[in-house]
């Protein structure tokens, strides 16, 4: 069993490392493979943040976007931003700084809606 510290930082190594490999590599099967690092690290975290979450159903806004898409929206719009960075263009820099930043709003917004409980994690013996 994997200790705490190292459980909870998993969802964000993977994005780390998928978001590296997309951003210094540049072979071809590195970066696929990069993006499916990413996407996976995307999927924990929602997933550990669905399973955590303490506000009420009911009180849960109902949106006209998929819910399996719109849980990953701050990732997808990073990894947008990684894969621009790789086009050779003037303006690559400054879009991907807007949806970076674009990203970063959505995911603090969040945080500050959903509350999470404390998970406590106890092992049998």
């Amino acid at each position: 069993m994997l200790s705490k510290p190292i459980y909870e930082a998993l969802p964000y190594g993977y994005l780390l490392l998928g978001g590296l490999a997309i951003s210094l590599l540049d072979s071809a099967v590195a970066q696929s493979a990069g993006i499916v690092l990413f996407l996976t690290g995307s999927k924990i975290y929602s997933l550990r943040s669905n399973n955590r979450r303490t506000d009420l159903k009911s009180r849960r806004k109902k949106g006209i976007m998929p819910r399996f898409i719109y849980e990953h929206m701050p990732a997808l719009y990073l990894l947008g931003a990684l894969l621009i960075l790789k086009i050779e263009s003037t303006h690559s820099p400054v879009i991907s700084l807007v949806l970076v930043s674009y990203a970063a709003y959505l995911a603090l917004r969040r945080s500050q809606y959903r509350k999470h409980k404390i998970v406590k994690v106890e092992i049998a013996s």
